[in-house]
């Protein structure tokens, strides 16, 4: 759900529209079914420049995404690129792993700067106040402060050496 609302703030709409509700084993979350393009090969995109996979890149590391599998890519008909299964997620260790790297070092888009500037603005104001309601208030400050750290490095992150760089299986 946090991921989700993160999602909305950037206004990138990259994440199926997410909702809480009560089921027959207590309150979880779902998401609206997305009707994917099952010709793409998930590999080759994975790997592509898609302009989604670029935001979902600049997502990831604001969540700290410890698990951006290529069977978490959901392309549509119409081309776009949903991300889903976000359960590991906003760690308040550095754990990001993806297989969205082939932007590491790059500079920042100016679109991203604008996001991120924005959404580290609305974090200091009502969006960590909804997060609180999903998230540790620790969770939230690290995670102000990955935007934070992008913004002053103005780049898509390099992986950590401490850390393995993409989850397993890739797929």
């Amino acid at each position: 759900m946090a991921t989700y609302l993160i999602s909305e703030a950037t206004g990138w709409d990259l994440v199926p529209p997410t909702v809480l509700r009560n089921g027959p084993f207590g309150p979880g979350m779902a998401q609206l079914w997305v009707d994917v393009d099952e010709t793409v090969d998930l590999q080759a995109l994975a790997r592509s420049e898609h302009p989604d996979l670029r935001r979902m890149a600049v997502l990831d590391a604001v969540v700290n995404n410890a698990d951006r599998k290529g069977g978490h890519l959901l392309p549509t008909p119409d081309g776009r690129v949903y991300g889903v299964d976000h359960g590991v997620c906003f760690s308040t260790e550095d754990k990001l792993r993806t297989l969205l790297w082939q932007w590491r070092g790059a500079p920042l888009t100016e679109e991203a700067v604008e996001v991120l500037t924005r959404l580290r603005s609305e974090l200091a104001d009502g969006l960590a106040t909804v997060l609180h309601a999903h998230l540790t208030r620790r969770e939230v400050r690290r995670t102000a402060e990955r935007v934070d750290r992008l913004l002053a490095s103005r780049t898509y992150p390099y992986p950590s050496e401490d850390w393995p760089a993409i989850p397993w299986p890739p797929f």
